[in-house]
């Protein structure tokens, strides 16, 4: 199939978009929320499919076993905004979900979210990840991405990712606002990618505890097992290799995984303008992140 040019960036309501994410915009801004519907809310390269893996595995992996062998988890989970005309709409998937709850992958700045999920109090599960190893993983993304704009070379990708010139906008205002939000509303929980690598349990018992589920200890070390990154990698129904707009020749969609895997790619001057950049914007938020474990 002949791959269709790569998308330009443009501004739309203050953040930077693409057709893919805007072009279905009023049936997402009119997406009617369940109660029970789940949103997997994160930052681009922030550990989405992971969680998205995750939350699939507590609902209906011992309900369903044959769904883990024979659909991938990106039509399991469907990406709200996602809208790729004779390829995928996200919102037409939404519909046509037959398991409860459904489980629901956004990358929307909050002030995007659909208000129906606000409205039906769904419980949210937001994931932010460190800014470096972010960038890193956005930068490789988009290389083997079609349906993402050039990436352009490492320097020019770091610059744009630090103006906020990425598709979904500033990672800053991105985890920033999602966290304040937090603070008023019960029915968020907010998971970092680095404690989730530290002790993938540990947040699992979180996640468990917000949903109100509680899988045996047996299934919870099943679980634990199956969403290691060395065996979701070799999951042809969790590494994405189903995807027909990556190009796996360039690069694996499930790269490392790890945290600090920016050190293997930022010289100390590109090290040091970003932190300094990073301190201005993040200056008044209370949020840590860790780059290195």
């Amino acid at each position: 199939m002949e791959q269709p040019p790569r998308p330009k960036l443009f501004d739309f309501h203050g953040v930077s978009m693409t057709k893919y994410f805007t072009d279905n915009w009023d049936n997402v801004q009119n997406f009617k929320a369940r109660p029970d519907d789940i949103l997997i809310a994160t930052y681009p390269k922030a550990g989405t499919t992971w969680v998205s893996y995750i939350l699939d595995l507590l609902y209906f992996g011992q309900m369903s076993p044959e769904r883990q062998d024979s659909i991938p988890v990106c039509e399991r989970v469907p990406f709200m905004e996602l809208h790729v005309p004779g390829l995928r709409s996200g919102v037409d998937e939404l519909k046509k979900i037959p398991t409860s709850p459904r489980l629901i992958k956004t990358h929307l700045q909050v002030q995007f979210v659909p208000k129906s999920f606000w409205e039906q109090n769904c419980k949210i599960v937001y994931v932010a990840r460190n800014a470096k190893d972010s960038v890193v993983s956005f930068f490789h993304f988009d290389r083997m991405n079609l349906l993402q704009p050039e990436p352009g070379d490492w320097n020019s990708f770091l610059q744009r990712f630090m103006e906020g010139k990425m598709v979904f906008g500033s990672w800053c205002d991105h985890v920033k606002g999602w966290w304040e939000k937090k603070q008023t509303k019960s029915n968020i929980l907010y998971l970092f990618y680095e404690d989730l690598i530290e002790d993938t349990e540990r947040e699992l018992g979180r996640l468990c505890s917000f949903l109100g589920l509680s899988p045996t200890a047996e299934e919870r070390e099943q679980i634990r097992r199956k969403v290691l990154f060395d065996n979701m990698k070799k999951n042809k129904m969790a590494n994405c290799s189903t995807d027909e707009g990556y190009d796996f020749n360039i690069s694996p969609f499930m790269r490392k995984g790890k945290v600090g895997d920016w050190r293997n790619h930022f010289t100390v001057a590109q090290s040091e303008q970003f932190d300094e950049d990073y301190e201005k914007k993040m200056r008044n938020a209370d949020l840590q992140f860790r780059t290195v474990l």
